[in-house]
C-alpha cells in the first residue's frame, strides 16, 4: 500500500494542523504543540516537512512511537515525494570554517595524555550548540569550577617502604565487581557530540570493564543502549521521575526486565537550573534575526530545558516506599548534598546515595561533592550507619588523584561524565577507551606513590583535609583546566541595518 505523499503532508503546516515527518513516518503533532517543552516555534519550523535532522540529536528514535497517541500516527511516507527545501543562502561563517579546519587536523590520539586534553580539543572542535550544552553550568558557573578546585585543597600523606610491586585497582560497586572504582555516569544527549550517541560509551565500557549508567534523557533509546551491551556487562539506570507515575513505573519495570542492576533516582532537579551558555547558544541559533515585534522571538531555554518539562517537582521522601514496592533493584538517591539527607536516606532503607550537585548545573553555590563527603561520612559514623549505606560522589573529577582522595574519605566509587563525552565527541570509541586507560594508569601510579596496594587500603589517614571547607583558601593554579574552561560571554550586539 503506497504511503502518504510529501505533497499531502506539506498542506499541514500551520498551528491549526501540524504534521511532521520523522524517520519516514508522518505524525500529527497539532495537539502536542502547546505542550512541547522546547516551545512551538521549533516544531512549526518543520511543519509539513521532514524534521528528522532536528529531532535526532535530542530525542531517542522511539520517542514519538512510545509517547504520542496511536491515532496521531499517520503512517509511512513515500520518501520519493518529499519536497526538499532549497538550501538557505547563508553568509560565510569564518568561525565555523576555522572549526571545521581544526576538526580535520585534530591531534593524534596518542598525543592526548589526560582528561583535560580531551576537553580542550573538544572545546575547539565541537559544534557550538553541543559544546554549550555539555560544558555549561548554572548561573555564573562558580559551582562548576568549584567542583574541580575543591580537590586541590586536599593534600596527601603518603606512606613509604610499602611493597607496591602489585597494585589491585578492582572495586565492588553495588555488588558488582568492576575493574576500577569509577563508572561512566549518566549524561544526556550523546548524539550532540557523536552521531552514534550513548552506545559508544556502552562499547567502551565493555572493553574496559567499567559500569555504565544509562541516562533518562539519552539520545539513543534505552533499548538501543541495552542492546549494545555485551557479555555480562553491567548497566544502571538513571531516572528523572515523570509526573505520570504510570510512565515512571513502566520505565523502572522495563529496565529491571532488561537486566539493569540498580536504579539511580535523581533528586536534585525539581527544576533544571539556568545554564546560560546553553541558552545563549540556542537563542543565537533559532532567533538571531532582528524582528519588529520582539514579543514574537522565541527566547529558547536551550537544549536542557527543551527535554525536561516532564520532571515531577512534587517528588518527595514519601515516594521512596513506592519505588521500593515496584522494583528489586538497589535504589540510589542521586543528588544528596547534606548529612541530614544522608541520614534520612539510611532511615528510609535506601541502598546508596550519590553526593552530587549535578555537575554544577543546578543550584549555584552548592558545595562540591568532595566537601560534602567529609560531612556525610562523619555523620554516618556518629550514628553507626557507615556500613548501612554505600556513598558515591561525582563532579569535577579529572585526575586519578581526585578519585583516590574521594576513596580515602569514604566513597565507594566515583562517577565521571563530561570527560567521556568530550573523548567520544572528538575521537569516538577509541577516545573513550583511551580516557579510561589513562585514568587506570594514573590510578596505578598514584596508589604506588601514596603507599597503597589495593582500593580497600585507602582511608582518611592518607589525606589532609584541613583546608577543604575553607572556600577562601588559595589553591594552586590549574593551568590545563583554566585553558580548557570556556568563559561565559555577555550578549552580542546586533549589527545595524543601515
Amino acid at each position: 500500500m503506497p504511503g502518504l505523499t510529501g505533497e499531502e503532508i506539506a498542506k499541514h503546516n500551520t498551528k491549526e494542523s501540524c504534521w511532521v515527518i520523522v524517520h519516514g513516518k508522518a505524525y500529527d503533532v497539532t495537539d502536542f504543540l502547546p505542550e512541547h517543552p522546547g516551545g512551538q516555534k521549533i516544531i512549526l519550523k518543520y511543519a509539513g516537512k521532514d524534521a528528522s535532522k532536528e529531532f535526532d540529536p535530542i530525542h531517542p528514535s522511539d520517542t514519538l512511537d512510545k509517547y504520542l497517541p496511536q491515532n496521531k500516527h499517520l503512517g509511512q511516507v513515500d520518501l520519493a515525494t518529499i519536497i526538499q527545501d532549497e538550501p538557505e543562502s547563508k553568509p560565510v561563517d569564518e568561525v565555523e570554517i576555522a572549526r571545521l579546519d581544526r576538526v580535520q587536523h585534530i591531534p593524534p590520539l596518542s598525543s592526548v595524555y589526560n582528561l583535560l586534553d580531551f576537553e580542550d580539543i573538544a572545546r575547539q572542535t565541537m559544534p557550538n550548540t553541543a559544546w554549550a550544552y555539555y560544558s555549561s553550568g548554572a548561573d555564573d558557573e562558580i559551582t562548576l569550577r568549584e567542583n574541580h578546585a575543591a580537590f586541590h585543597r586536599i593534600w596527601f600523606r603518603p606512606r613509604v617502604l610499602v611493597d607496591v610491586s602489585h597494585v589491585d585497582l578492582t572495586a565492588t560497586l553495588l555488588g558488582t565487581r568492576s575493574s576500577v572504582p569509577f563508572y561512566i555516569t549518566a549524561t544526556a544527549l550523546g548524539k550532540l557530540g557523536n552521531p552514534e550517541g550513548e552506545v559508544v560509551l556502552t562499547r567502551a565500557g565493555y572493553k574496559e570493564n567499567v559500569i555504565q549508567m544509562i541516562p533518562t534523557l539519552a539520545s539513543c533509546s534505552f533499548d538501543e543502549i541495552v542492546d549494545a551491551r555485551q557479555g555480562d556487562q553491567v548497566q544502571w539506570l538513571q531516572l528523572y521521575v515523570n509526573k505520570n507515575r504510570d510512565i515512571t513505573e513502566k520505565i523502572v519495570r522495563h529496565a529491571e526486565e532488561r537486566g539493569c542492576k540498580a536504579l539511580w533516582i535523581t533528586v536534585d532537579a525539581p527544576q533544571l537550573g539556568r545554564r546560560e551558555k546553553d541558552m545563549r547558544s540556542k537563542y543565537d541559533a533559532e532567533a538571531a534575526q532582528v524582528q519588529d515585534d520582539e514579543s514574537t522571538v522565541d527566547r529558547s531555554q536551550g537544549a536542557a530545558r527543551a527535554i525536561s518539562s516532564f520532571i515531577d517537582p512534587a517528588l518527595s521522601w514519601k515516594d521512596i516506599p513506592w519505588f521500593q514496592s515496584i522494583t528489586k533493584m538497589p535504589i540510589v538517591l542521586k543528588g544528596v548534598q547534606t548529612a541530614e539527607d544522608a541520614i534520612k536516606a539510611v532511615e528510609h532503607g535506601v541502598d546508596a546515595i550519590l553526593l552530587s550537585n549535578h555537575g554544577g548545573r543546578q543550584l549555584e553555590f552548592a558545595r562540591s561533592a568532595i566537601e560534602v563527603l567529609v560531612e556525610v561520612m562523619d555523620a554516618l559514623t556518629a550514628h553507626g550507619y557507615q556500613h548501612k549505606i554505600e556513598v558515591y560522589i561525582d563532579g569535577g573529577v579529572r585526575r586519578a588523584t581526585d578519585i583516590i582522595k574521594a576513596l580515602c574519605l569514604g566513597a565507594k566509587g566515583v562517577g565521571i561524565g563530561r570527560p567521556f563525552l568530550y573523548a567520544m565527541s572528538t575521537y569516538g570509541e577509541p577516545g573513550v577507551v583511551r580516557a579510561i586507560q589513562l585514568l587506570k594508569d594514573e590510578l596505578e601510579m598514584n596508589l604506588r606513590l601514596i603507599g597503597a596496594t589495593r582500593i580497600s587500603d585507602l582511608n582518611r589517614s592518607f589525606v589532609d583535609v584541613t583546608n577543604l571547607s575553607a572556600h577562601a583558601t588559595t589553591t594552586p593554579k590549574d593551568h590545563l583546566s583554566n585553558q580548557a574552561y570556556d568563559r561565559l560571554v555577555t550578549p552580542k550586539f546586533l549589527k545595524s541595518k543601515l
